[in-house]
Parts: structure tokens; sequence; C-alpha cells
């Protein structure tokens, strides 16, 4: 089933099966873009609400017209920038992109990925792939291929193994209303990055109803355990003193926390790699059977926002 078999992924897909490939992100689960019944699989497989639209994947810039329409400057600019790599743009649909993908909107959420495996793949297709994350809807993003395994274990052919992912969390979505940028999520591109092409981003990045994108939802990215996020560790500690706790902490372990599972991200306070390697410290979190885990609150500047963003997601409600 895990395999880096590309003609073994292709020809999956060509008979409208779903497979799981990695990208830069995070892995996700991929179908013809052009195939209705391919698409419904996806929503099927993740339980995921047809309200939440998908991402296109595409296999190059130039690719964006066979897409989108109408699309202005400030989005070319930014895919001249960022493309290949997690950038996902929300413009204008083709009429043929079908609805199931856009949750009956008029725009289209589109990106190249930034992976060698997974522009290996698009190459040697005709279509575009739709593929959000591969988890079901709501958990926690995989960034390996065991991840992925262990969601759907039985469940698809093919899981083709790009090893871990780079960036480790999805892509940051730009989208323009009134011709002016807006952020509909964090992701691995920060926003001041964005801004010194496009100039100041308004931030749109809640909603439960009718999302203009994905990872809009109050809840997601969460573990099957409860999950807090505090600026105090230690205080918040003292609320728990008769649980099995899990620590998700930035660089540095608490001293004198005797049965208490702790993942540091980054040793040395080096924020990317924290986020690299964020989803993988919650999955083995998750599987360590307790009954809580407390999440170190990042600084909010740069990917820190983005990873408060997930965590922010993932508590308690």
């Amino acid at each position: 089933m895990i395999t880096t078999d590309i003609n073994k992924a292709k020809q999956s897909l060509i008979h409208d099966n779903i497979i799981a490939l990695p990208t830069e992100t995070v892995y996700g689960l991929a179908a013809n873009a052009y195939s209705e019944s391919a698409i419904k699989k996806i929503f099927t497989l993740k339980k995921r609400p047809y309200n939440n639209p998908l991402i296109i994947h595409i296999k190059a810039a130039s690719y964006l017209n066979t897409i989108a329409c109408d699309i202005p400057d400030m989005g070319l600019k930014l895919a001249e920038k960022f493309w290949p790599g997690p950038l996902t743009l929300v413009l204008k649909k083709q009429t043929h992109i079908s609805d199931l993908i856009t949750a009956g909107k008029e725009t289209v959420a589109i990106r190249v990925p930034n992976h060698p495996i997974a522009l290996a793949l698009l190459n040697e297709l005709t279509f575009p792939l739709a593929a959000p994350s591969a988890n079901p809807y709501g958990s926690i993003s995989p960034t390996t291929a065991a991840h992925v395994l262990g969601y759907f274990k039985d469940e698809l052919e093919v899981i083709l193994d790009g090893g871990e992912c780079e960036s480790g969390v999805e892509s940051t979505i730009i989208g323009f209303e009134d011709n002016k940028p807006v952020l509909y999520r964090h992701g691995s591109i920060c926003i001041k990055d964005i801004e010194q092409i496009v100039g100041k981003l308004s931030i749109t990045t809640n909603n439960n109803n009718k999302p203009n994108a994905p990872g809009m939802s109050s809840r997601h990215y969460a573990p099957m355990t409860n999950t807090y996020l505090t600026n105090n560790v230690t205080e918040l500690l003292k609320s728990f003193s008769d649980k099995k706790i899990g620590l998700l902490l930035f660089n540095n372990k608490l001293l004198n926390t005797e049965n208490i599972i702790q993942e540091v991200l980054s040793e040395n306070g080096n924020i990317k790699e924290a986020a690299q390697k964020l989803y993988a410290a919650l999955h083995r979190l998750d599987k360590c059977n307790l009954d809580i885990i407390i999440a170190e609150k990042f600084p909010n500047k740069g990917l820190g926002k983005t990873i408060n963003d997930r965590l922010q997601r993932a508590i308690m409600k």
C-alpha cells in the first residue's frame, strides 16, 4: 500500500480511485479534479462536509487559466513569487470546475505543490488533482505516509511515500474580495512575506457555515485527546494533578514533572523547525492514552501565528 511507484498511483487515479500523495505541507488525499465520482469518494472517505471546499493542485502556474478566470494582477504576482510552494489562491473558477470542489461557490482554491513526487505525478496526468489533507475531517493532519496508513489502513490502494513533509503545516490561503487581498488561512508562508507583494491583508480565517477555503472551521486539526492551549503551562498543570498529561512545548522541557510525557518541537528555538514537527508530535501524544494534552502558546509572530492558529482549533471548546 505504501509505495514510491508513481505509475501505480497514476493508474489508480485514471480509474477514478483516491490515492494519498506527499506535498511539502502535509499529505493529501488526491483524486481526478475533473471526475465528480472520484471527488465524491474524497468527501465520503474523509467524512468531510460538502460545504467545505477542496484545493485543486496543478502542475505549473502556466496551467492556472485552465482552472481560474479573471485573475487579478496581485494573484499573478503571488503565483510568480511563491509557486511551486505552500500558497493557495482562491480565484474565480472556470465554468467546467465542479461545484462539489468549490462547495457551490464561484471561486476555486488552487496551488502548485513543491514536492518532487507530487510534481512528477502531476506531470504524468492529463488532469489536475483535488487534494485535501489525508486525514478524517477535523483530525490531525498527516506529515508521513505512516500517519496516512494509520488513518486509512484498508481504504487506499496507493499511499505514495515522499518522506516527512518539509513544511509540516498547510498552505497559506489568499483570496480577493473587491480586488483586495484577504487571508483565509494562516499557513507555511508568513503574512509579512505575502504583504511584501500585495500590501496589507485583511484577515478572515473563521467561518463554520460557509467557508471560502479549507481550514476555516473553528475546530480542526484536532487530536482525539482533550487539548488545552495556555501561556502558562506550569500554572495550568496544577489543575490536573490527578491526570495523565502530555505537554507540547516550544524549546524547553519542564523540570520536576515526573510521569508527564513531553514533546519539545525545537530545542534551539527555531520556529520553522517547530512548525515542521508540530503534527508529528501531536500524533505521538495522541497515541499515549493520555487524559489531556497541554500545549504551550508560541510567540505570536511569523510561523508562530500559524502554529497558534492550529493549536487554537485543536483545543476543547
